[in-house]
């Protein structure tokens, strides 16, 4: 019930409500009718996951806290989020996110989210950051070869198997986001991992399979041979790596 105040509060047309908290180890997911979210204070507990929808676009918060391993994952969205905390405290393992998603058979992957963090006072171990590309779609597969042919009994031998199609290629991974970083100037450089890697490339498509020959028959005096099957198609070209992304940081 408590949670379900909260959200509601979120789906009024000012999105101020007063503040958010997610139990350890479950997830919760933002309304997406208000592009800019103002919390008093956030807290994502222990192993728990704050999803924010690709339609908020900025989100300020007074006191933000991160329990070990929780996460705030961002959505993936051409539009830049802007994050901006007054008072954070991060545990250990906790990731702020905005990855891109892997492409499918029917959609291409989608880059990491362009991002501007900014925490003003910050106690934390680590800062992690995660603005990776996604995965690039896997190749098609390739088709099939036809069946052979059976032989007559009066004319021909049995007809071979044809070839099955070669795969086909992944494709790119999408590329890394980019990543600014506002922060105090006591926090040490080496206390900040920020991933903006590029995208895997997708997986070579598998090569269709070889067709069967046309089956060998019995007849009157003699028995036709079967003919030989096709030859498996080869396998498409793995796609390769999207590019890197860039990381900004900006000493307040």
């Amino acid at each position: 019930m408590r949670s379900l105040c909260l959200l509601a509060a979120l789906c009024s047309p000012l999105a101020m409500a007063q503040s958010i908290s997610v139990e350890s180890h479950s997830l919760m997911r933002l309304p997406s009718n208000n592009s800019v979210l103002r919390l008093d204070r956030l807290e994502v507990a222990d192993g728990a996951t704050l999803l924010v929808p690709a339609g908020v676009t900025e989100m300020r918060v007074d006191q933000l806290k991160l329990g070990r391993e929780a996460r705030i994952a961002i959505t993936p969205s051409p539009t830049a989020f802007i994050f901006v905390v007054k008072q954070s405290e991060l545990a250990s393992g906790s990731q702020i996110s905005t990855r891109g998603a892997p492409g499918s058979f029917e959609k291409p992957a989608l880059p990491g989210r362009n991002l501007t963090l900014r925490l003003e006072h910050l106690n934390a171990e680590t800062l992690s950051v995660d603005a990776r590309g996604g995965t690039g779609a896997p190749g098609y597969v390739g088709l099939d070869g036809g069946n052979g042919q059976e032989p007559g009994c009066t004319w021909g031998q049995a007809g071979r198997g044809f070839d099955g199609d070669r795969g086909g290629n992944g494709h790119e991974g999408a590329a890394g986001g980019q990543v600014r970083l506002e922060v105090p100037l006591d926090f040490a450089a080496e206390r900040i991992k920020v991933l903006v890697d590029g995208g895997a490339g997708g997986a070579p498509g598998v090569g269709g399979q070889g067709g069967k020959g046309g089956e060998s028959k019995g007849c009157f005096v003699y028995r036709a041979d079967g003919g030989k099957s096709g030859r498996t198609g080869d396998a498409g070209q793995p796609g390769g790596k999207g590019p890197a992304g860039s990381v900004t940081v900006q000493r307040l």
